[in-house]
């Protein structure tokens, strides 16, 4: 199927914006079935607000793999490995 550029109009500003080809593409391996409402500006605001507008806490850990020193988004527990973000997906990846 071949997508095109599409004109739509923000929900939030009103102003218009362009839906590329490639979005299209990508929403429709995710099956997003609905198009975006808002233009990027507004979803940016929109997201910071729902998430307090604040950034998430971060905790350093040492990875479990490589021992390079990084920070995740959670609190780790002592008896769980944690990784770095390569190494994490190299686990990933070798799993799937």
């Amino acid at each position: 199927m071949a997508f095109e550029d599409k004109t739509l109009v923000c929900k939030d500003c009103g102003k218009e914006f362009i839906f590329s080809a490639g979005e299209q593409e990508f929403y429709a391996e995710k099956g997003f079935e609905n198009e975006p409402v808002r233009c990027r500006d507004c979803r940016e605001k929109r997201r910071r607000s729902r998430d307090g507008g604040e950034q998430r806490q971060m905790y350093k850990v040492i990875c479990a793999d490589c021992g390079k020193e990084t920070e995740v988004p959670f609190e780790p527990k002592d008896d769980r490995p944690v990784y770095c973000r390569d190494c994490f997906n190299k686990r990933r990846a070798a799993r799937g």
